[in-house]
């Protein structure tokens, strides 16, 4: 799988089929293809598409040659919701493809839309394949590469206790390695079980994701639950206060991007993979932009408290809870 994804990202192919249901993975993938081609061609148009909105005729006038010679990136998520005749333009695209042009389609792999991933697989194109991770030892390979991707290294047995504080979740795992980096000295020589267990001892369900979305949601019992839970048993306040501000800044994103908008080109306008867009749209609900203002600033101030400006991190963090709840025009 990693053999895959550097290959795409150093030589992409005409055509790039990433296949497989680990959707952190496969937005990966995706942008390193993109990413490889702008390397080739800075001025690179992109058409980031969602599969079941692609119409017919829609990819053959987009890979037709410019009068100017202009290259083109063109992405089709959820690419199993394609219909059937463009399913067929598709693959007798693939089998001569346009020089200049680098089609990206990413499928879950399963029975949907099967044609498809069969059709461009015997046409020629190139397969990266990110299927979930569900093996212990992958997911230990995991985390040591995005310590590594931030120009760290970890000991294996705090790489062990890293999957054990957090848990299975890829996105999570990702965004905890890049915190942990970005906390632990660079003067240390790597990043030891220690280290992990200054920051993240305790329950694995409970992280600050998990205080972050109650309370963007409106839930106010479940996100002091949890924040408490999360305190007592070891979880850094700056940790809590980094995720906190996390969600409502992706709410301010979300909720201020132009309407006109929609699936993959909303997601590729935010620099956020459909996923978080589609669950932050979700969470939205109940929020106006002096909410989300008034939430952040709320945020700020516990963040200036927790890194020592006040003596009391928990109540800062509880405090900051409970404004991001009122600060809603609705809760639950």
């Amino acid at each position: 799988m990693w053999d895959a994804l550097s290959m795409a990202a150093t030589s992409p192919a005409p055509v790039t089929l990433v296949l497989g249901d680990e959707e952190l993975l496969a937005d990966r993938a995706v942008s390193a293809v993109v990413a490889a081609a702008r390397e080739v061609d800075p001025g690179l148009e992109l058409h980031d598409l969602l599969g079941g909105k692609v119409e017919p005729g829609q990819v053959s006038g987009l890979t037709s040659p410019s009068l100017f010679g202009d290259g083109a990136a063109i992405v089709i998520r959820s690419a199993q919701d394609l219909g059937k005749d463009v399913i067929a333009e598709v693959v007798k695209y693939t089998a001569r493809p346009a020089e200049g042009i680098v089609l990206v389609l990413a499928h879950p792999g399963g029975v949907k839309g099967k044609a498809l991933v069969d059709g461009v697989k015997k046409a020629g194109a190139q397969v990266v394949t990110v299927s979930k991770i569900t093996k212990a030892g992958e997911r230990l390979d995991f985390v040591k590469g995005e310590i590594r991707r931030a120009g760290r290294t970890i000991a294996p047995d705090a790489a062990q206790a890293l999957v054990d504080a957090v848990g299975s979740d890829l996105r999570e795992l990702a965004a905890a390695c890049s915190q942990l980096a970005f906390d632990t000295p660079a003067d240390r020589k790597g990043i030891d079980a220690a280290a992990v267990a200054r920051y993240y001892r305790g329950r694995a369900e409970v992280t600050g994701f998990t205080v972050a979305d109650a309370a963007v949601e409106g839930r106010l019992a479940d996100a002091l639950e949890q924040l408490r839970w999360a305190l007592g048993t070891g979880v850094a306040p700056v940790l809590l206060v980094s995720a906190l501000a996390g969600g409502l800044r992706s709410l301010a994103k979300v909720g201020g991007a132009p309407r006109n908008l929609r699936g993959g080109q909303l997601a590729s306008h935010l620099g956020m993979p459909p996923w978080k867009v589609d669950r932050v749209r979700r969470q939205l609900g109940g929020w106006r932009p002096d909410g989300i203002a008034r939430a952040i600033q709320a945020v700020a101030e516990a963040d200036e408290q927790v890194k020592g400006g006040g003596a009391d991190p928990a109540y800062a963090l509880e405090h900051a809870v409970q404004t991001i709840v009122a600060s809603r025009s609705t809760t639950r």
